[in-house]
Formats: C-alpha cells, structure tokens, sequence
C-alpha cells in the first residue's frame, strides 16, 4: 500500500499526522510529539511546513495558529570536540537562554467554549503526576475528574527530561517507590496499548570522590536489603559493562543492572488516553488564574476559561507549584532550577546502561534510535522558571562528557532543550494535606525525579484519596515536616 511520507527522517506519514488529529492532538507540538516527526536529523527543516499544510487542511487548526515548534535545526551540526573547546567561566552563574520564553502559549490554541462547571476532583497540571494519578482515580471508579494543563501536553518536566528510571536511592522510601514504578513501566505497554521503550540497560554510577564512594557502598548495601541487585565494581569491572569508559579520576563505581530508560513521550499519552478513554477530561491550553476558597477548604478552582466548582483539588504542576499555591495564599518550599540536556546525532548501539558522574551531575545513555542523550547541572543555575538553552551548557557537558568518552569527539549535536527541577530543601517530594486548606493536596517537588516515581506514587495516592485509609507516605513526605524539622534527605540527586 502507497503512504504519503510527510517526514523522512522518522518515517512518519500522512496518516500518522491525521491519526494523531483523531486522538485529539491537533497543535504542531502536540503532533510532534505525538508522532516523532521533525525529531531526526533534519530536525524539521523538511517537514514543518508540510506537517503545518495537512493540520491546516484536517481543520485541525487555523492558520494563525500554526506556529512552529520551539527546538530550532541547527544550521552547522557541531562536533563536540570543537564545543568542548569552547572556555567557560565556572565563576560566573549562567544566564539567558534560547528561546527566554517558552511558558507563553498562543490564546489561539485554547480550546473553544468554557470549562465544565462541576468536577469531583480538579488535577492541576498534565504532566506525568497529574495523568498518572487521574488514570489511576479512574481504576478506583473515580472518574468525575477534571486535568487541567496551561500548554500542551509535554510541555513542562514531563517531556524534556532523559527518561532514566533507576532504583538507586539513598532512602529506603525512594528505593520502594522506585522498585514498584518500574514494575508498573515493565507491563505499560501490554495494559495501556502504547509502547514506552523501556530498556533495563542498568546504571553505572560512578564516585570521584572519597565522599561520594563511601556513599555508593552505604547506598549499595541498603539497596541490597530491599533485594535491589546493585553491586559495587571496581575501575576494570566498569569497563567492561561500558567499554572505552575511561573512567577518568573514579575511585568506584555502583551499577544495578535493572534500571534503565524510557522514552518519556509515550509513557505520558499513555496515561493521557487511559484517562480520556475513561471519560476523565483532559483540558489543555487552560490556565489557572485564582481559587476561591471558604471555611478551610477550596470550593472553586478559576481558570481563563471559566470556574469549576469541586471537592477536591491536586496541585500536580511540577515547578510551577509554588507560583500556584500563592494564588491561594500557601508558601510552598520548592524552586525550579533549570536543567539542561542535549542529544546527538544517532550512533550504532554501543551503550547499554545511562553512565552517571554523581559528584559532576553528568549523565548520558544512548536511546532506541542511538542518539546519546545527556545533561548536567550547573551548580551555579540560579533559582527560576527559565527553560532556555545556552552555549555555555553545550560546552561544559561536552568537556565533562569527552573526559569519560573520548571516542564521542567526532559525534554532532542536533538538538538541545532544558525544563525545570522541582527542587525542596531535602530533596523529596511535597505530598499529602495543606494545613489551613484540607481538600487542596499536594503532589510537587520531586526534584528531577518524579518522571520515574509517577506510577507507584499516583498508585498510592488514589488509593489513599479514594479510600481514606491512612498511608505513611502522605505523613512522611507532607507540608507540614518544613516546619517541624521532620526531614529526611535524598543524597542521590543527579545535576
């Protein structure tokens, strides 16, 4: 049978465009990311227009709303020897980006008419905790649910981080939750239909430091009592899990062979289509503008688009929490910190687990289609919504990464993006009752992490919502823990 190829590089078809116009997804974005296309080598430079023209055509959206999406091709593919050569000064904080505002949505692309008036529980933010969550209220027979999301799906953390799902934690908690999220990420794609690419590849932790390898073998040995095969290697043992690691300046190294990578992009329709295949309503393009609140609790949640009366509200919106609870009078602890990445172009698989450098924040992974994907935090970002990409981070992963592989200096980047850590004070989540407003529940600061807590933690809090038993973690992780001084840090943070 003849298809119409509308993106080479990704072998996406005018069928795959109107299929994604079918489900719902009908902005360049949303499309993008729902089918692949302008994600290749030619990152779009082939496609856009035409992908444009057939959105346009399928009156799926006015002209006027078909904007470009936001990664720009790169003009000259730069090898990231040369990158790497670029001087950076680490005295100096970063700043800027491109582009400086990406949280700025057209009023063109708001869905037209208003908002139910009337919802059970209102989720606030469609990214993986909120539809993780409203898919699992659905499994419980909840279904009076309303998600509201400000962009399109994708937009924020959920759709901008490296997919890496691991089991090694420095908290028995964290380490439970982890374990029971990829057990749920193994059967995704059998139960929900969608294929998540989950690859088990491990990951190699290593320790430049004293400190830090005294904190893999402590971390090691609690793994193992919650039966999480991780295994201290030696210098030579690492490199034969990833050859032609140089492991430059590593005094040890910690590696699970049961963690791995997920294409994040799937794993969010999943949860997307579960909940609209429920009856649950997922409004995207929808901002939330204020609450209205009596006697203690939350009655209305206000969005540009109407009000919602409800019982309940979730406050599921990543880095964008805090600036949401002060709508409504509560000071969260959290701050986004940006956090950038970059991919490449695609290699022969060479790589199987995600290396990560704990004392630099330096990770990367070769994904299905090989491209190496990675980050790194700067420890000099400072606090602030900013997603923009810099040069400076571009050349600062490249030297960091090249000391580890050398053999990579050859290999162009295509593409670089950044989203925003969900930071706290102890590095875990902000879970559970606000005091002053019992029906407004936190789900927040996961600290570049919640993209692979997300099932098991939407698991446990349905099941608390819904039955009002009493579960541990929405007293040990809750607001309330800031000021008592009940904190209980997460030390294997990356970035």
């Amino acid at each position: 049978m003849s298809k119409t190829l509308i993106c080479s590089c990704e072998d996406v078809t005018a069928e795959d465009i109107r299929h994604a116009v079918s489900r719902g997804y009908s902005d360049v974005e949303s499309v993008k990311r729902f089918t692949g296309f302008g994600t290749g080598i030619c990152q779009g430079k082939g496609c856009l227009s035409a992908v444009a023209a057939l959105l346009c055509k399928e009156k799926a959206q006015k002209p006027a709303s078909l904007l470009p999406f936001t990664p720009r091709p790169p003009l000259y593919p730069t090898e990231m020897s040369l990158l790497a050569s670029m001087k950076v000064d680490e005295s100096q904080p970063p700043v800027g980006g491109v582009p400086e505002e990406l949280a700025v949505f057209p009023p063109t692309l708001r869905p037209e008419g208003p908002v139910r008036a009337k919802a059970k529980v209102v989720i606030i933010g469609g990214g993986i905790m909120g539809l993780a969550l409203a898919y699992n209220l659905s499994l419980r027979g909840e279904t009076d649910v309303v998600v509201l999301e400000r962009g399109y799906l994708c937009a924020g953390a959920s759709g901008r981080n490296g997919g890496g799902v691991r089991m090694q934690w420095g908290t028995s908690a964290n380490i439970e939750l982890a374990k029971r999220s990829i057990e749920l990420m193994g059967r995704f794609a059998r139960d929900m239909g969608i294929n998540v690419w989950l690859r088990q590849g491990g990951y190699l932790f290593m320790a430049k430091t004293k400190a830090v390898a005294e904190r893999l073998e402590r971390n090691v040995a609690l793994h193992n009592k919650h039966g999480v095969p991780t295994r201290l290697l030696t210098v030579d043992e690492a490199r034969e899990i990833v050859p032609g690691l140089s492991m430059t300046g590593a005094q040890a190294a910690s590696y699970n062979p049961e963690d791995g990578v997920i294409f994040p992009w799937p794993f969010l329709w999943g949860y997307a289509n579960g909940c609209r295949k429920a009856g649950i309503q997922v409004e995207t393009f929808t901002h939330v503008t204020g609450f209205e609140t009596s006697d203690g609790l939350v009655r209305k949640v206000k969005t540009d688009r109407g009000d919602i009366a409800c019982d309940t509200v979730v406050l599921a919106s990543g880095a964008w929490s805090p600036e949401l609870a002060k709508l409504v009078g509560v000071q969260l602890p959290n701050e986004p910190h940006r956090h950038e990445i970059l991919s490449t172009e695609p290699l022969k698989p060479f790589l199987s687990p995600l290396v990560s450098v704990l004392d630099s924040g330096l990770y990367f992974s070769q994904s299905m289609r090989g491209e190496i994907v990675g980050g790194m935090g700067d420890p000099k970002e400072p606090a602030g919504l900013n997603m923009g990409s810099t040069l400076r981070f571009v050349s600062r992963f490249s030297q960091a990464l090249l000391e580890q592989m050398p053999q990579l200096g050859h290999v162009k980047v295509l593409r670089q993006w950044a989203g925003c850590y969900d930071v706290t004070p102890d590095n875990n989540p902000v879970l559970g009752r606000t005091p002053g407003l019992e029906n407004l529940l936190q789900m927040s600061g996961f600290v570049g992490h919640g993209f692979m807590m997300a099932p098991a933690v939407a698991e446990r809090m349905a099941g608390w919502m819904t039955t009002g038993e009493s579960d541990e973690l929405f007293t040990r992780f809750n607001l309330r823990r800031f000021q008592e001084g009940k904190l209980e840090r997460e030390d294997m943070i990356i970035g």
